[in-house]
């Protein structure tokens, strides 16, 4: 009986072990259904912004912002109302690590330079919103 005790906590252990591999990430509730963009792949920045304030997300789609750090703005989610835009942080608050891509409200942003025209429509897709 302890055998196959013991055969059944292992195969548990395994499951779980495999699972946290298989599901280190996950997908999150969208925020928009379309982005406008620059091009069809949203690989070209818009506009550069400078962060008026901090922000401190709660929630894995979004980045942190510290105040007056540069944000290139890469897509602007069109259901919300222009409310969130995505993009990349960049300066010396991630030192030598890449800079990350994510969500963040636009009204803790200010636009300094326009770089492309927002004209494109994209659908947004399930690596939109994913957390790894």
């Amino acid at each position: 009986m302890a055998r196959r005790e013991i055969c059944w906590t292992l195969l548990a252990l395994l499951c779980c072990i495999a699972l946290r591999v298989v599901c280190a990430g996950r997908q999150m509730p969208k925020l928009s259904d379309r982005k406008l963009c620059a091009d069809s792949e949203c690989s070209h920045p818009i506009l550069m912004a400078r962060a008026l304030e901090d922000f401190y997300p709660q929630d894995c789609r979004f980045i942190p912002i510290r105040q007056g750090q540069v944000v290139y703005v890469f897509a602007m989610l069109k259901d919300s109302g222009n409310l969130f835009w995505a993009g990349s942080v960049q300066g010396s608050y991630y030192g030598e690590q890449e800079a990350r891509i994510g969500h963040f409200p636009s009204s803790v942003v200010q636009e300094t330079q326009a770089l492309m025209p927002a004209t494109v429509e994209v659908e947004t897709d399930k690596w939109d919103f994913y957390c790894s």
